[in-house]
């Protein structure tokens, strides 16, 4: 018998229709039709395509570069306060060296403004003459390769190596594990690094942000390695946790032996993955630059000799001679020669400069800087941060008859064609109703954006809660509701 109710009270409601003046085909879908789709798991959703966000750039730049002069490191023999110059000593040997910065927050507070995908785009060889054998110049917040250079050539980094350190010392932070006021105690192991460093003794102690000043700032080898053990418990459980974030980042030309830098067989990378972890650390980390933009500082060595204070300078000369500079790391060793990943900061620009295997410091600098201007004379960013509300979307043979949406994520995209960022135009794609089921999160239209009526990239459009498809019962009673109010 109840079988029958479903038909007999279909029927009511049609001859209702008929003697109400309401037609069958104003209700808000055929009974009928409802009753085929009763209680139906999947349903056709108006989803659309996300196209990727296509990586090229445009804008305008002057800058100017100052040639460095070595920093003095002051350093402490084992008496304490015996002043050394260890003009930036980054290698074994005691080498120059040069590099260190701040960068503009711009992607890490809204981390990279990404479209659905940030495809790199093609280098310009046409870009500045350097002499340095292997480099790339990278936009920070896409990740767009604007000119590059024998950029997978697999090569030693020297000290650059300490900018993944760097990257797992703060994520470590943010997750809770120490905080900077943390005291770490130095090992013997550490304290024999050699090359450049603040002379830490076995069993001294520091604190975490002294030692991240330490790396950041003087690029101490010996800060780095107690660092490493602070945070994993050995170098070698350290450096494993390096190569797994290298492989995360995309760094395939990479393969780290050490936390620190120095000389080791198979310890490789290219200026290519060199700016993919610089990225990281600068968009992901902005607080690095809080440390790497100091000139000269201090920290205080207390050991049984005593306390005694030990000078700080900045190995990256171009925080002090570079206007825009921002960052980020120095090396060097005699098998590396000079590197350098020079960061900097121009009209909401955000460049990332990589020189490997360079002959002289001033070189490496002249080098960077040269790539820099290039990039900043080439390069604008058209951003939509998409935080407009959109109108709900009507939905067919749902439980609900709207539902709210919103644009996935923003949108960024670097224009090198001299394309003003205004004349970008954005179009919504949206369809008249979608149709039940739905799921929050379920693409139902996209934002796209053109220029020259060319389509540049796009960003999906999704539904904020889930829209259940509606049971024969819940058709039914929609139908009888809308009658009564008629």
């Amino acid at each position: 018998m109840k079988s029958f109710y479903p038909i007999t009270l279909a029927i009511c409601i049609l001859f209702g229709s008929v003697f109400s003046g309401v037609r069958p085909e104003r209700l808000p879908f055929s009974i009928f039709e409802a009753a085929a789709d009763a209680d139906a798991e999947s349903g056709d959703s108006a989803a659309a395509d996300a196209a990727s966000v296509n990586d090229d750039a445009a804008a305008d730049a002057d800058a100017k570069m100052g040639d460095g002069a070595a920093a003095n490191a002051a350093a402490r023999s084992d008496n304490g306060a015996e002043a050394d110059n260890a003009a930036d000593a980054e290698s074994g040997d005691g080498a120059t060296a040069n590099a260190a910065a701040n960068s503009d927050n711009s992607a890490t507070t809204g981390a990279p403004a990404d479209s659905d995908d940030n495809a790199a785009a093609d280098a310009d060889a046409s870009g500045p003459e350097i002499s340095a054998p292997s480099a790339v110049l990278m936009e920070a917040s896409t990740g767009t390769v604007l000119y590059e250079k024998n950029s997978h050539e697999k090569l030693r980094p020297a000290s650059i190596t300490k900018i993944m350190t760097l990257i797992l010392i703060f994520e470590a932070l943010e997750e809770g594990r120490f905080t900077k006021s943390d005291p770490v105690t130095v090992s013997e192991h550490a304290a024999g690094m050699g090359g450049s460093q603040v002379y830490l003794e076995p069993g001294e102690t520091q604190t975490v942000d002294d030692m991240i000043k330490c790396i950041s700032i003087a690029s101490a080898n010996d800060a780095c390695v107690a660092m490493a053990e602070f945070v994993e418990g050995s170098e070698d459980a350290f450096v494993e946790k390096m190569n797994e974030k290298a492989k995360e980042l995309g760094m395939n030309d990479t393969s780290f032996q050490n936390a620190c830098g120095l000389e080791a067989e198979g310890h490789l990378t290219s200026a290519y993955d060199v700016a993919l972890m610089s990225r990281e650390l600068s968009v992901k980390h902005p607080e690095i630059h809080d440390y790497c933009t100091i000139w000269m500082d201090t920290i205080t060595h207390t050991t049984k000799k005593g306390s005694s204070e030990f000078g700080l300078t900045n190995t990256n000369k171009l925080i002090r001679y570079y206007s825009y500079a921002t960052g980020l790391k120095t090396g060097y060793t005699g098998q590396a020669k000079y590197c350098l990943s020079a960061t900097a900061s121009k009209n909401e620009v955000d460049l990332i400069s990589v020189v490997m295997a360079e002959e002289s410091p001033t070189v490496r600098n002249k080098d960077a800087v040269s790539l820099l201007d290039y990039g900043f004379a080439h390069c604008s960013i058209f951003t939509d941060a998409n935080t407009q509300a959109l109108p709900d979307l009507p939905v067919r043979k749902g439980t609900k008859e709207t539902v709210p949406i919103r644009y996935k994520n923003p949108f960024s995209y670097v224009l090198t064609d001299g394309t003003s960022p205004d004349q970008i135009k954005k179009t919504i794609e949206l369809p008249e109703e979608a149709t039940a089921p739905l799921s929050e999160g379920s693409a139902v239209g996209r934002a796209v954006y053109s220029a020259d009526g060319k389509e540049i990239g796009s960003v999906e459009i999704v539904c904020m809660s889930p829209v259940p498809a509606a049971s024969l019962p819940d058709c039914l009673m929609r139908s009888l509701k809308l009658l009564l109010l008629r």
